[in-house]
């Protein structure tokens, strides 16, 4: 059985206030993106397999999707023995939410396959076991995240009339040394109200709270960013932690990036 976990954007990040647990409540937005890897499950008589090409993703016993199936086997023993095949094209560590939504797709394919009659609620149980924003990816829509990223409240935004530009310059960015950084704040306007805003109002408004810190560290990234704004973006922003940027164009509008070659750039159309 194959399915295509996708990838995410955030519209603004805000960083609220440090927790007594020593994580962050945060304040964004989700947007699910049409980009996305490739993840095969079959059953296996061996032991569990493990395969990953496309971009290579470091050792198997890390990746999500093995977490994610050690975490049904707990619960569900008779789970058998299978072989994963990952192919990967979402740049990692990018602040896309590549591997997240790996371990989130795991989690519902093998719910599928193997009829483990796991709900929703449950299933968003073992997804915030894997990461924060795991969870994002079982429901997929536009939504308005809180607390650590797992409070989730669906929004009514469509990008359905512009494309996205994204562009990861392959640089790996610390989150926690950034998280380490930061000076939580509540911000004068919330995002869900700055979404309900015209997009062409945005550029002001909705803000990237780790962007100031990430452009001091690697002004190349806020070079991508103005460029995306000199080819006529109406709104362009890092991503999570970065070091992806992503700009919201008109569809008719020709974009040249500097170093196209340089970097990985995806145009994507066909947006919710």
């Amino acid at each position: 059985m194959v399915t295509f976990p996708n990838c995410k954007i955030n519209l603004g990040l805000s960083i609220l206030r440090k927790r007594e647990d020593n994580f962050h409540d945060i304040e964004t937005a989700f947007f699910p993106l049409p980009y996305y890897d490739v993840l095969e499950i079959i059953t296996s008589e061996n032991d569990i397999e493990f395969i990953n090409s496309g971009i290579l993703a470091g050792e198997a016993k890390s990746n999500l999707c093995i977490r994610a199936y050690e975490l049904l086997k707990k619960d569900f023993p008779d789970l058998p023995k299978i072989k994963m095949h990952l192919y990967k094209t979402i740049p990692m560590g990018a602040g896309l939410g590549g591997g997240s939504a790996d371990g989130a797709f795991t989690l519902s394919l093998l719910n599928k396959k193997y009829q483990l009659n796991i709900s929703q609620s449950q299933l968003s149980e073992y997804a915030l076991q894997l990461g924060s924003d795991c969870p994002f990816f079982l429901m997929n829509k536009p939504a308005i995240a809180k607390g650590r990223g797992e409070q989730l409240e669906g929004i009514n935004l469509s990008l359905a009339g512009y494309k996205i530009i994204i562009v990861n310059p392959a640089i790996h960015i610390n989150t926690k040394e950034l998280f380490q950084q930061i000076v939580p704040a509540v911000p004068a306007k919330r995002i869900k109200n700055i979404l309900q805003q015209p997009i062409e109002s945005w550029k002001n408004d909705l803000v990237n709270d780790f962007e100031k810190i990430v452009f001091r560290i690697y002004p190349q990234i806020k070079t991508i960013k103005d460029e995306l704004y000199q080819n006529g973006a109406l709104y362009a922003s890092m991503t999570g932690t970065g070091s992806t940027v992503f700009g919201i164009f008109r569809r008719s509008e020709e974009v040249h990036i500097l170093n196209e070659n340089s970097y990985t750039c995806k145009v994507l159309e066909n947006l919710v």
